[in-house]
């Protein structure tokens, strides 16, 4: 990066901090802010980087922000897509294409998120890969922020990883199966026909999962909206959700949320996710069936 973009990109973020109210992404304002704005430590903080390399970047200084960085950046200052691109661009970083692990997330799609402080909620992309997650989706869940290429999507690990299949009881795998083919063929539909991303996704899984050919084989498609689920906890045991999906206009993002299923124990067992957080699993006592926490 020359010396010209890191003054610039310096100047960007401070401008695109100033602009933001805390409440906007569900901050208490406090009794003595002086500042217009957020500040830098509260970017820090929901960019989950250290505050003295944020004061860097906005001096103009520091080490090149990683992809990684500027995506989480962009979403703590809740960035429009062509202040995203130029934040890309500043940083001298390839812009990402739509549909990945740094995807742009609608500024008001964070904002619901952001006020889903009591139950979990995560926004994914319309290939299953997670894009942001609230802290109860990722003791729920499990924090899927650090899987790359094709693992980014769970379908795609749901396929090729066993381990991905611990999230829910055995009896329900062949269910979840033919669930995520049929979401997969309808969001293949709705994508162009010459998308890369999904192409490659499903030749992918056609070479090298049987399970998967024999169900795309079969045609059926339908996009997963609301959804009951049973999920296993490696602390909490058996949870029993409803799903729910708001979709963005395009289709290619979606954000989900829990919610506890009538006439089960887990609105008391969802309760506890904020007790247990995201302890490591190691520290738990494992039962049968308990599992690795995992993306559903």
């Amino acid at each position: 990066m020359s010396a010209v973009k890191y003054a610039e990109l310096g100047a960007f973020l401070r401008s695109r901090r100033e602009r933001i109210r805390p409440a906007d992404v569900g901050l208490p304002a406090g009794p003595r802010r002086r500042v217009p704005g957020l500040r830098r430590e509260e970017v820090a903080q929901l960019a989950g980087a250290s505050v003295d390399y944020y004061n860097e970047l906005e001096r103009g200084a520091g080490s090149q922000p990683s992809e990684q960085m500027i995506a989480a950046l962009a979403r703590a200052l809740r960035l429009s897509a062509d202040e995203r691109d130029y934040l890309y661009r500043l940083a001298d970083r390839p812009v990402p294409v739509q549909g990945g692990p740094a995807s742009h997330v609608h500024p008001g799609m964070l904002d619901l998120l952001g006020r889903m402080a009591s139950t979990p909620a995560q926004v994914i992309t319309d290939l299953h890969v997670t894009l942001v997650q609230n802290p109860l989706a990722v003791a729920l869940l499990g924090d899927q922020s650090g899987y790359r290429g094709p693992r980014a999507s769970f379908v795609h690990r749901w396929f090729t990883e066993p381990d991905a299949r611990l999230l829910y009881p055995e009896a329900d795998h062949e269910a979840q199966s033919r669930a995520f083919v049929a979401d997969l063929r309808a969001a293949a539909a709705r994508r162009d026909a010459k998308d890369p991303e999904t192409g490659s996704m499903i030749r992918t899984l056609l070479g090298v999962s049987p399970e998967f050919a024999a169900l795309w084989a079969e045609h059926e498609v339908a996009f997963r909206r609301d959804d009951r689920k049973r999920l296993l906890h490696p602390v909490i045991g058996l949870i029993e959700v409803n799903c729910l999906n708001l979709f963005s206009e395009d289709g290619r993002q979606r954000l989900l949320w829990f919610t506890p299923a009538v006439g089960t124990e887990s609105a008391g067992l969802l309760e506890l996710l904020s007790v247990v957080g995201t302890q490591e699993v190691s520290a738990a006592p494992r039962t049968a069936g308990s599992s690795p926490r995992q993306q559903g």
